[in-house]
């Protein structure tokens, strides 16, 4: 089943000027810091991408650093994204950030000592990109905290401004750093780039959220219903398929851009360092261009657009020769990443409710990094046994036929819906004790519903059920009552009494208003509901 829904009107958010986030100071120190933090990665990134070059020439080697660096976020984001959900964000990405620092000291010691080996260096590479994977849904998660609902989508473009303002200055820095002081200053620099997150992460107090009155979940359950969630989630469904879609050719240009560098254009590790570069600065001017077209367009065509322009930067790369050339298609490749990036990035935010937020945005860097991971694999492999110009133009062909293939899904470009918790559902009358482990637990409401109506009400009924999933039921159905006519029976299965519980905290505003359109179906003022629970047999 896929979302076909037409895209939204565009409202004062979606026209928000990215830098409306600013005004809060928690979201400008933790920008501020994380921008430092990401200057030190990519220095790391450029780095390590030209030190494997050096190191081993062979492209599918080379293209294992961009694969080391993504397979992480692949492996371990959901669980990750589980663990966003369960504990306190902040301390969380505090000691996230402390292990970082250990492993690129470790690497740095490495380098300057003259020991690192291909190996070791793709083997510092995933460490690094583990902690990464661990920290990104947390991250990704915290950003509703550091700004108020209306600017969320500022702060997601304003977070893209950031990540590319830092794409732009730290590969350039790193070529130029490299020519002055050598390899290992870079990697040193990473490291002591993470002490700024750490220090904002402790200065930041978040405001307090209404205490928790059950239990967190367990982390394996958590994953199972996050995973529910993503399926039943259409809008979030929608976004993942388009991501797929475009990050997989995308990572062509990342993944070969060193040989592109080297063996294309024969210049040295400042040249790679102004061509990522270039990619940063590309899509800093397409942050500041991207209101209007996203106004104009509409996210989809916004979407589109970036897709195609990708594919042009591909065919540019596969034909260059002269720098003059690369340059201008890494700008081209940047404008339309940060094009699609934050489309994308909006689209998952506002699909998501703070209960699995961080499941969900889990699911988003799992896409994203595997696409990337599969994508620079399959590419490095093309380059080596067909040359580099038929993986960038393979690459170019596959990013067209993706937009056609995936048009279908659509995105959202605005929170229209309320996903705060409605806190509606009476509490549950319990005549028995109940375990909070206990279960299943049944419930069922019964319904009576006009017969001329009955078409109409199982139609809304589909769209209930996918509720009932998305929030913790691993079963649902509705039963027509065979012996009296307009009589039916809903019935969804959950694990246990406690998991039940969580359902009245996860139902939203959005999810009330339909619930209430049913409601009109049925003859009464009420629906009757009941709870049953799984029975004790006695010892």
């Amino acid at each position: 089943m896929t979302n076909v829904e037409r895209d939204p009107p565009m409202t004062a958010e979606t026209r928000a000027s990215p830098w409306i986030a600013f005004r809060h100071t928690a979201f400008t120190v933790v920008w501020t810091a994380t921008v430092v933090a990401n200057v030190g990665t990519w220095m790391y990134n450029a780095a390590s991408g030209w030190l494997m070059t050096s190191l081993e020439a062979d492209p599918l080697t080379v293209s294992l650093v961009q694969v080391a660096s993504s397979l992480p976020m692949f492996l371990f984001a959901i669980p990750a994204g589980a663990l966003a959900d369960i504990v306190d964000k902040r301390r969380f990405l505090i000691l996230i950030e402390i292990v970082l620092t250990v492993f690129a000291a470790a690497s740095a010691v490495l380098v300057w000592l003259g020991l690192m080996n291909p190996f070791q260096l793709l083997l510092f590479t995933f460490l690094l990109g583990a902690g990464a994977a661990f920290a990104a849904p947390a991250w990704q998660s915290i950003v509703p905290d550091l700004v108020p609902k209306e600017h969320l989508a500022s702060a997601v473009a304003s977070n893209g401004v950031g990540i590319n303002v830092s794409r732009a200055i730290g590969p350039a820095l790193g070529g130029v750093v490299i020519g002055v002081a050598g390899i290992a200053a870079p990697f040193w620099i990473n490291a002591l780039s993470n002490f700024a997150v750490i220090g904002a992460l402790l200065w930041w107090r978040p405001a307090a959220k209404r205490a928790a009155t059950l239990p967190p979940e367990r982390l394996f359950s958590a994953i199972v219903i996050g995973f529910r969630h993503a399926r039943y989630n259409l809008d979030l469904r929608a976004t993942l398929v388009r991501a797929v879609a475009f990050f997989f050719f995308a990572s062509a240009y990342w993944a070969l851009l060193p040989l592109v560098a080297r063996s294309r254009i024969a210049g040295g590790p400042e040249l790679y360092g102004i061509l990522l570069g270039a990619i940063g600065l590309g899509a800093i001017v397409g942050a500041f261009l991207l209101q209007g077209l996203k106004s104009a367009l509409g996210p989809d065509r916004l979407v589109a657009a970036g897709t195609l322009g990708t594919a042009v930067s591909l065919v540019l790369l596969g034909s260059v020769q002269r720098v003059e050339l690369a340059t201008a298609a890494c700008f081209i490749a940047g404008v339309s990443w940060i094009a699609v990036l934050a489309n994308l990035n909006v689209s998952v935010q506002v699909a998501l409710p703070d209960w699995v937020r961080g499941r969900g945005l889990a699911m988003f860097v799992t896409v994203f990094f595997g696409a990337m991971t599969a994508g620079s694999a399959l590419w490095g492999q093309l380059a080596s046994s067909f040359g580099l110009p038929a993986a960038h133009f393979a690459a170019a062909v596959g990013a067209v036929v993706g937009i056609a293939v995936t048009w279908r899904w659509k995105l959202r470009g605005s929170a229209e819906h309320d996903l705060a918790p409605s806190m509606h559902w009476p509490a549950p009358v319990l005549a028995i004790d109940a375990d909070a482990d206990q279960g299943p637990v049944l419930i069922t409401v019964e319904y009576h519903v006009a017969a001329d109506r009955r078409d109409a009400f199982l139609l809304a009924m589909r769209k209930l059920s996918r509720q009932r999933r998305r929030d913790g039921a691993y079963a649902w159905d509705v039963f027509e009552d065979t012996s009296e006519r307009g009589r039916f029976v809903e019935v969804f299965k959950v694990a246990s009494w406690l998991e039940h519980l969580r359902q009245h905290d996860r139902v939203t505003n959005a999810d009330r208003i339909d619930q209430n359109a049913i409601r009109h179906f049925h003859a009464s003022a009420e629906p009757r509901v009941t709870h049953l629970l799984a029975a004790k047999f006695p010892a």
